[in-house]
């Protein structure tokens, strides 16, 4: 092959001894490798002596940074909210990874069509991180800016784009922070980055203004319903899951039903009761967390002295405990974890119950470990789901007035965290 000169962020055509190839050129480390990013996203590194041509495709386009927002009449305002994640990112063409957009208002260049269904009144950057960075005093950051803009009477609604890993946890956080909610909050996310072609942020975004504007006035998270750009599902904050690692459609209403069925023509199919808009009320914040709690999963045969690490730091735990409720105590088991929880319970520390199977609901009273952890004092909460738990009790622990009444606070449903009904 001659010698040609390539820069990061080319795309290129090449062939190979083997087959033909497309896709964009990254900075190599190996002078002999030329590496490349293929468009279904995969790096490969090939031999430059395996290559018999190659040829340029388009040129590296340099991101033009200035970002003008033209408002249009008689279109509605929203605010955004952008903290971070694989929808705030572009690829890295010297790593091949993903990096931060240099100014998270590019996200608008790539989708313009959000523009076409309603006006920014403002755009807020309070930090820019993953998802896993993130700890309580970013949920209630966030939490926060959505009060402010959510009791501006200009302001129809709130998008907040975020990473998808830890996106559930933010949606919980956020149901039970806003209280008194007059106006939708939508979350949403991409699993590709923006500057790919086939990135999910298009549908995601389009739809999350549709609902922003609509009369659902719940915490949602918005996006991809299947793996195709065909609708998007609006899913309760405290009953949704991502549930695969990579699909479009990663996140999954556990116990529930969605809200809607949201096209991109902007049609709106509801699927299941919500709160209606209330322009007259005003959004209350509640963002407080108690940050000593954890989550604790039971597995066969555990050594429950792993709890008296937990006892020193926390003053709430969850476990998750098998399907029926049960974790391992009886007389053919290794170890016999009641002992232990009764101790824990009478250092005062709540703990409580949620399954591992995802769906269904616990019962205690099936068997007589579930009756005996009952009696010890764990609160089964029925089915509501770990992550959800998790930050439900942070947030009840978090309220000293509540010290007497933890249990009926914690089963108390405050935003659709716990079903009245579970489908079959």
């Amino acid at each position: 092959m001659q010698e040609k000169e390539f820069k990061p962020g080319d795309s290129v055509r090449l062939v190979t001894i083997k087959e033909e190839l497309e896709g964009t050129i990254l900075e190599s480390s190996e002078p002999e490798i030329i590496l490349i990013k293929l468009k279904s996203g995969y790096n490969i590194g090939i031999k430059k002596e395996d290559i018999k041509d190659i040829c340029l495709v388009k040129e590296k386009e340099e991101p033009e940074l200035k970002i003008e927002f033209k408002e249009k009449k008689n279109l509605p305002y929203v605010d955004i909210i952008i903290t971070g994640g694989t929808i705030s990112s572009r690829v890295d063409y010297k790593t091949g990874a993903v990096k931060w957009l240099t100014q998270p208002q590019e996200l608008f260049k790539f989708y313009p069509e959000i523009f076409e269904i309603v006006n920014i009144r403002k755009i807020k950057v309070p930090f820019m991180k993953a998802s896993e960075n993130m700890s309580s005093d970013d949920w209630q950051v966030i939490a926060k800016e959505c009060e402010e803009s959510l009791n501006n009477e200009d302001v129809k609604g709130v998008i907040v784009t975020h990473g998808t890993d830890f996106l559930h946890y933010t949606a919980s956080a956020l149901s039970f922070f806003l209280q008194n909610l007059n106006k939708p909050v939508v979350l949403t996310y991409a699993q590709r980055s923006s500057d790919r072609a086939s990135s999910d942020a298009a549908l995601n975004l389009k739809c999350s203004a549709y609902a922003a504007v609509s009369d659902i006035a719940e915490v949602m998270l918005v996006g991809h319903a299947t793996i195709n750009d065909d609708f998007c599902y609006a899913m309760p904050g405290t009953k949704v899951r991502k549930l695969h690692t990579s699909r479009r459609d990663a996140f999954k209403v556990v116990n529930s039903k969605p809200f809607a069925k949201i096209f991109p023509d902007g049609k709106i199919e509801l699927l299941s009761q919500h709160n209606q808009r209330d322009n007259n009320k005003k959004t209350k914040l509640d963002a407080v967390f108690n940050d000593k709690v954890a989550m604790l999963k039971i597995t066969p045969g555990q050594n429950p002295d792993i709890l008296d690490c937990y006892l020193k730091e926390n003053q709430g735990i969850i476990l998750e405990v098998s399907g029926l409720g049960h974790v391992p105590m009886s007389e053919e088991a290794k170890y016999s974890w009641l002992p232990k929880i009764k101790k824990a319970r009478d250092h005062g520390v709540t703990i409580c119950a949620s399954p591992q199977t995802i769906f269904g609901r616990l019962n205690p009273l099936v068997y007589s470990p579930g009756r005996s952890l009952m009696k010890a004092g764990v609160i089964f909460l029925e089915d509501m789901l770990s992550e959800t738990a998790f930050v439900k009790l942070g947030w009840v622990l978090a309220h000293k007035e509540w010290k007497s009444k933890v249990k009926e606070k914690m089963l108390q449903p405050f935003a659709r965290e716990i079903s009245d009904r579970l489908e079959q």
